[in-house]
Order: C-alpha cells, then structure tokens, then sequence
C-alpha cells in the first residue's frame, strides 16, 4: 500500500480522521469528566445546605439552571465559587477581565473546572493539561510544566503539556546548581517573570523562544515545587491581576504536588520522634522545630518541639521554659534580614540544608543584646527542622588568630624537647626554610649548617648564650634555603627550666625579615641621597642669599638730587628656599635725568637671584643710551629672550627730568605704581606691555606724569599686597587706602607700608618712595 496509489492515498486519509476523532473524544472525554467534578463539588454544596440526599440535589441543580438559562456545569461553578471564596474566587472576577466579553461566565466556569479537573485527575501530569487547556490557554500560553522539588535542590518535571515527550525526556531531571528559571523562583522564593528568553541566560524546558513565568508552588509555607507557563512570543510587563492569577494556578498545582510527594515527605502533622532522638544523640545543642499557622494557614512561626540535652540557653533560662515555646517569643532578635528566623523559614520551603561555620547569634538578657559567634546547621526532615549550633571556643579563636599573625608576620614557631629530642615545627617554619611539611624539623644544634657563611660567628653566640647560659637570646643571620635562596632571618628562642635548673626544652620563633633587610637598605640609600640633596640645596639658598644681600641691601641709603628724595625698602623672605628675583634701582644718568626701576623674576633660588642680576644691570647700561623707558623695555626684553635661560620677569621702568618735573614711564607686566597727592591715594594707569622673556619682540606704551610738589610715588612689588584668599583688586584698593592715611616722611611711610602689611605668599617685597621737593618747574602736557 505504500505505492502512491489513489487508494493507498484514501487509505491513509481515513486513518487520520479516525485518529484525530478519537483524540476529540478523548478531549471532550476529559473536559466531560473535569465538568461532572465541578457539579459533584456544587451537588455537595447543596446537599450541605439544604439538608438533601444526592439525588434531591442534582434534580435541584438541574432545575436551578433551568431558571436561570444557564447550563449546569456554569451554574456549578458560580455556587462553588460564593461557597468557596478562595484565591481562585479572588481572581475570577479579573480573570473574565482579560478572557471575556461582558455578561459572558465561561471563563468562571474555565477556571472552577481546572480546578475541579485538578481535583480529580489523580496525577500531575493530567493537572498540567486541565491547566493549561482550561486556564491559561485564553491568556496566550502555549506551554505549561510543573517542576517537583526535592530536598537535594535538585528538580524533577512531574507533569508538562504543550512540550513534546522527547523534549520532557530530556529535561525529566535538573540537578542542583543548574541555573533554570524554576529553580531562581525556589532559592528567592518569588514569581519570576523573563519577558524574552532569547536574550536572557536561564536555559529551560520548551521552546527557547518567548516569554515565560515561573511561580513557587507551596501550601502550609513549604515549596513543593514550581508551575513554569511558556508563551509563544515575548510579552510586556504584565498587571498585578495576572500574576495573582498564575499564583492561584500554582497553588492549585501544589495540592497535587503534595498528593505526588507525599510518601517521600511524610503526612502533615506526624510526630517528629526520629528527629527527637537524633537530636538528643548529639553533643551539640539543637531544636526540633515544627510549623506553626496562624488562622489563615499561613506559616507565622515555628514551634520548639524538642530541646536536646545539650541545649544552654543564651540567656540563662532553663530548658523548661524554652520547650513548647513559640521560637521568635522565645528568641525574638532571631527576626530580621538575614537572621536566624529567615533562615530556618528557606529551609522549611524549600527543604535545602544550610549550614555556616561562622555567624551572630544575638539573644536579649536583662534587656542587653547579646552576641556570640557560633557554627551553625539548620536542615528539613519531613514536617519538622533541625537546627544545631556550635559557639565558637576562644581558644580555638585565638589559636585561629594566631596562626594568620604568624603567617602575615611570616613568623614560625618551634620547640624542642632535649630529654627525648622531639622536635615540634609550625607549618610557618617548615615554609621559611623552603621544607616540605613532611621533611624533618632541623634541631638547633645544625643550625650553623644552614647559616650563610659570613654569618656564623654572628649565630655562634647566640647558642652559647642559649645552651649554655641558659639565657634568652636572639640574633639574625642569613638562611641559606636547599633552593639556593638566601632569606635574611631573625631568631628569639628562651630555655625551659625544670626546677633542677636544667634545660627541659628550647621554645622559639623565627622570622623572616628580608622585606625589611631590603628595604632598610633602600633607606639608607634614599637617605645618603636626600642629605646630598639637602646639602647641595642649602648651599644653593645661602648663595643665593649672598648674592642677593650684595645686590639689593634691606635698607640702602636715601638718595637726595635735584629736588628729589628717593627711599627703598627691601623684605626678603624668611625661607632660605624661597629666595626669589625681586630688584630696584634708583641712579642719576649722564643726561641728569633719574632712573628708578623694580622688577620681578619668576620662581625663586639661585636661578632667579642670578637672572635679576642680568637683568637689572643690563637696565643699567642701556639707561645710559638716552633712550626712553619704553625703548629700555623692550631691549630688556631682548635681553630676557635671548641671553638668559627661561627668565621671565616683570617691570617698571621710570625716567624722572628734575627740570620739568615730568616722570616718563612704562611697565611690562607688573602692577602699576601709587601716587599720593594732597592726602589722596591713586593708581596710575596700566599701560599696555607683557612681562619680559615671554615674545622674542614688542613694543611698550609710554605714560608722562607731570609731579608737583610734595608728591609721593610708591613702586613695589606684589610681595607687599598679595594674600591667597583675596583677589588683587582687593589687594591693592588696600594699599591705597593704607598710602593715604600716613602723613609722615618717606622714610616713615615706607616702613608703615611694610609694617601693615598682610600679605602671606611668603615671597620677596621690594618698596621704592619717591618724594617731590620744593622748587621751580617748567609746565609739561601729560
């Protein structure tokens, strides 16, 4: 028949429709059973309460619907439903929201014949297609898979519809510390939901395409398992009212689970006398602890069951009043985060042990908190836990302890016995010689075998003072390792005396110290190095010093010509590094006319005080040319560029003609000088020029000021002004006013300049007064 004939064609056509006829039967076979469940639930509804027989009430059922022109299986549904009032009456109302038109009842009737489906299939695997062809399939799911946990954190697939058997079979067992949807929803023990599982790291059952959600399955607060829904595409988030639905499934899940599991769990409510034994067998202390619901039948708390015989209670109370107590009355700091409570509610969900070798357990006595750091292992058998405890012995601590000192110290410990010669290494030490924990320990008197040999006749006296003696001694040497290695060691070791004086044992440590060998000899270089520094640095300050005391005294003489007195002042700084290029000058020319300048070099020592001597005496000579100030500014600048290395520098230069009075000057870069005039402080304007050194050529602006008698001009430099927290502004409005307040003569003004000086830039301050006299004076324009 397999020839392509017409008739082998009709052949294979009537097979498939009788094949996919009786899988309609069969369906409707199952939805007809699912219904007659859902109406023995409402019949037993009305038998209840009407006082009826079986009978009485289906006829009653019947008759019911007839009134209200509705069929019996929705009529049951809705009696079960005002009967129930369930999780699953909770949601039906938003359940018709998403999967009915208004007025329509089928999909009450979907979700109550699931349930009753639920109720009556008798295996897990029938649980998955009520659910699924009944509940989920109007909201757009293609695929369900209800996942068993066991108590080993593994998960088995107990019932599945919409996957294929070969993809099931593949996926019948997980085990634990797979990462799987289902299995992230038991350890957080919340509904997860992966909008697109192409982009997403969790592997899973079904096609990897779409979104899907997987929801803890659990009655009585324990997880059996969990209800895993597929969705053929990715979804949007979903509202609240879904994922209360799809809670509502899981929970109708978890009673089958509890049916499948429960010969492997034990029933709920059995003596947990094993488990009483077990924990009086132990020799630490431990709790049997059972649940404890609160009327709703939600886990509140857990019941101490059983005390063992061990059992010290933090707070000194006897074993009495902790037996049959409930845990958090009893130990209320046990609640909280990440405490105690939280821990044993994971275990009882989802049937995991924990354990930890080092946590806090806090208890209240007299009111007080107290903590102690313990061991401890909270474990799942059937409906009860376990949980064991270990405080911390201190001196299993301080043992600890110890033996992270000794290894960060890199200290290792020996003692030798000379009546038996027995010979006790820390591992430490087996470690500084380069031995393996196996080898033999080297007794002291081999030590000199080991020892470099430039430092034998160090090590010598060391064991005469030890062995001999009988005194505590210590000594460091170098350590010649099997390797070839040399480690630079230190060695403390003391006698133990027995009452006749003689030596019972040898205790001692040794320590490895070549880290701070080398680096003591790093130091020592860095140090030779920072004095030759420090030498050749103070040597360059006092020159500089020098040099810039013959140049530029504190105090030099007033100089009287013309008509003209001219006063200078001169501060260098107190620190002999900060040496800086601050000059003056004040000399009558060949022309008769008189020059006065101040200046400032950048940076400070022997560079500056070397670039203000070029400087100024280069002002000197090309004063003598005749040329104006602008002119000698911009050779100085010549000068700066070209014949000195990095020297940048600020100036004012002035040309006073004692015949007509008029001060010619320019300025390069530097702050403008102060004229004082009948009790009135002024600056003069700020002509155009750079500071010298910067361009290899520019061009200065001329400025005239026509003096008149008792006229004062004050030159300085910014060291007289400048402070770190104010701007220049408000610098100089400072010296102006200070300038105008004193009446006194030069010589008296510029020592209250300085005196009332604030500024704190430790730098050099140079004052140059110049003070018109009486007599005749030719007119000049400014």
């Amino acid at each position: 028949m397999g020839d392509g004939s017409p008739a082998a064609g009709a052949v294979v056509e009537r097979l498939a429709a009788t094949v996919e006829r009786l899988r309609r039967q069969i369906q409707q076979a199952q939805a007809s059973a699912d219904g007659r469940a859902l109406i023995e639930l409402a019949k037993g509804v009305l038998v209840e309460r009407l006082r009826c027989g079986p009978a009485q009430a289906a006829r009653q059922l019947d008759l019911l619907a007839a009134r209200a022109g509705v069929s019996p299986v929705e009529l049951a549904a809705d009696l079960v439903n005002q009967t129930a009032r369930d999780q699953v009456s909770v949601v039906v109302e938003e359940f018709l929201l998403r999967t009915a038109a208004p007025g329509d009842s089928s999909a009450a009737v979907r979700l109550r014949t699931a349930e009753s489906g639920l109720l009556a299939a008798g295996d897990t695997h029938r649980v998955a297609q009520s659910v699924l062809e009944h509940a989920l399939a109007p909201l757009g799911a293609t695929a369900v898979a209800i996942w068993s946990a066991s108590a080993d954190a593994s998960l088995s697939l107990l019932g599945y519809a919409g996957i294929s058997p070969q993809e099931a079979e593949r996926w019948h067992y997980v085990p634990p510390g797979v990462a799987t949807p289902a299995r992230r929803a038991l350890v957080e023990r919340d509904a997860i939901w992966i909008e697109d599982s192409s982009v997403s790291s969790l592997p899973s059952v079904g096609d990897s395409m779409g979104a899907r959600a997987a929801i803890p399955a659990g009655t009585g607060g324990r997880l059996l398992g969990v209800l895993e829904v597929c969705w053929p595409r990715p979804l949007e988030p979903q509202p609240p009212r879904i994922t209360r639905q799809l809670e509502a499934l899981a929970e109708l899940c978890a009673h089958a689970l509890e049916s499948d599991l429960a010969t492997a769990r034990g029933s709920r409510g059995a003596e947990p006398a094993d488990l009483v034994r077990l924990a009086d067998s132990l020799f630490d202390p431990a709790l049997v602890l059972v649940p404890h619901f609160d009327a709703a039948g939600t886990l509140a708390d857990f019941r101490i069951h059983h005390v063992n015989t061990c059992f010290i209670d933090l707070a000194g109370r006897p074993r009495s009043l902790v037996d049959g107590a409930l845990l958090l009355e009893a130990y209320p700091m046990a609640a909280g985060e990440g405490k105690v409570f939280e821990r044993i509610e994971h275990v009882f969900a989802t049937g995991e042990t924990y354990r930890t070798y080092n946590t806090s357990l806090t208890e209240l006595v007299d009111e007080v908190p107290l903590t102690v750091s313990a061991a401890l292992s909270i474990s799942c058998h059937g409906d009860a836990v376990l949980m064991v405890w270990r405080l911390e012995d201190e001196t299993m601590r301080l043992a600890e302890l110890l033996q992270h000192a000794q290894r960060l110290g890199r200290v290792g410990g020996f003692e030798e016995k000379t009546d038996t010669g027995e010979i006790t290494w820390s591992r430490q030490l087996f470690d500084l010689y380069g031995l393996s924990p196996a080898a033999d320990p080297i007794p002291l008197g081999q030590l000199l075998d080991h020892v470099h040999d430039d430092d034998v006749e160090a090590v010598r006296p060391f064991l005469l003072t030890l062995l001999q003696y009988r005194t505590s001694a210590s000594t460091t040497f170098r350590l010649v390792r099997p390797d070839g290695v040399t480690r630079h060691i230190r060695v403390i070791a003391e006698p133990v005396l027995d009452p006749a004086g003689n030596i019972r044992a040898i205790r001692g440590a040794y320590q490895d110290i070549s880290s701070q060998h080398w680096t003591e000899v790093a130091l020592s270089a860095t140090r030779d190095r920072l004095e030759h520094t420090e030498l050749h640095a103070a040597e360059q300050s006092r020159l500089a010093r020098q040099l810039q005391q013959a140049i530029m005294p504190a105090a030099p003489p007033s100089i009287d010509a013309f008509g003209l007195r001219i006063a200078v002042r001169y501060r260098p700084t107190e620190q002999d590094h900060l040496v800086g290029g601050d000059w003056y000058d004040a000399m009558v020319l060949p022309s008769k006319q008189i020059l006065v300048s101040v200046g400032d070099i950048a940076g400070h020592g022997i560079t500056a005080a070397t670039g203000m001597v070029v400087l100024r005496n280069a002002l000197r000579g090309l004063a003598a040319t005749g040329a104006g100030p602008g002119q000698l500014l911009e050779w100085l600048n010549l000068v700066a560029h070209h014949l000195t290395e990095d020297t940048y520098a600020t100036a004012v230069c002035g040309l006073y003609d004692p015949q007509t009075r008029v001060l010619r000057w320019a300025r390069a870069g530097h702050p403008a000088p102060v004229l004082v005039r009948a009790g009135q402080a002024t600056l003069l304007p700020m002509l155009d020029g750079i500071l010298l050194g910067a361009v290899s050529e520019t061009t200065y602006e001329e400025g005239e000021l026509q003096l008149e008698t008792d006229d004062t001009l004050v030159l300085y430099t910014d060291g007289l002004i400048e402070r770190r927290d104010r701007n220049l502004d408000e610098c100089v409005d400072r010296l102006l006013a200070v300038s105008a307040r004193f009446t006194g003569s030069l010589d008296d003004r510029l020592d209250n300049l300085l005196d009332h000086s604030d500024a704190n830039t430790d730098d050099d301050t140079c004052v140059v007064g110049i003070q018109v006299g009486a007599g005749p004076a030719t007119p000049s324009s400014r």
